[in-house]
């Protein structure tokens, strides 16, 4: 069973969580609410999140505030932040935003189909991210389990390493589509980063497992995966 993305949702006013929650339900992911900045800091705490979408006029800890709590810690400064204001305050206000480290900025009234088709973008791209480091934690397990095991048991090694090439080559084939996507539909910079970021880790560790292949005369280390 695949594992659902949570998606924080922070805003002062129930009936504007409420409007977020109707529009994001069909992503079918974890909408987790915060009716505050602190309270979604202590969200950030305990739980993984693909996107935060936070309100910017929010009494006491405003977004802008809040975003630079989030940015400064280390467990949570990559995930990707969507500014949601009521008001146009001009190209300075906007600037404050991503300056802040959102990776948009929507005022609104917005539009919940332009509004759900980011969000699923993070999604989309959190979830392959999850994948590939299932895939590098079960490659490092595998390796420790070659290097202990003795000279009899050749044939095992070389059978799991088929199966993780062929495990990798499925997500492989996911984050190029992903990628293709985002070119067809002019997406954001920063998502086409993300994405782009995707595939050198992608690259980096299908040439860690060619190394393990037999007759490479590879080193049998894999490299970190940051």
């Amino acid at each position: 069973m695949v594992q659902k993305a949570k998606i924080l949702l922070v805003d002062d006013r129930p009936e504007n969580l409420l409007a977020l929650e109707a529009i994001l339900s069909a992503l079918d992911q974890t909408l987790v609410r915060a009716s505050s900045g602190e309270e979604a800091l202590k969200a950030l705490l305990t739980d993984d999140f693909a996107v935060i979408l936070l309100d910017v006029q929010m009494p006491g800890m405003d977004g802008f505030e809040t975003a630079a709590h989030i940015k400064r810690r280390e467990r949570t400064r990559d995930i990707p932040i969507i500014f949601l204001t009521a008001i146009n305050h001009g190209p300075h206000h906007t600037f404050r935003g991503y300056a802040a480290g959102a990776v948009d900025y929507i005022s609104k009234p917005f539009d919940p189909w332009v509004l759900r088709a980011k969000v699923s973008v993070f999604v989309e791209l959190y979830m392959k991210n999850c994948q590939l480091r299932e895939q590098a934690a079960l490659l490092r397990l595998q390796l420790e389990g070659t290097n202990r095991a003795d000279v009899g048991a050749v044939k095992e090694p070389a059978g799991l390493l088929a199966e993780l090439s062929a495990r990798l080559a499925a997500v492989e084939e996911q984050a190029e589509a992903l990628s293709k996507q985002l070119d067809d539909d002019s997406a954001d910079a920063a998502a086409v980063a993300t994405a782009a970021h995707l595939e050198r880790k992608l690259t980096g560790l299908r040439r860690a497992l060619d190394a393990l292949e037999p007759g490479t005369g590879g080193t049998g280390t894999l490299p970190s995966q940051n």
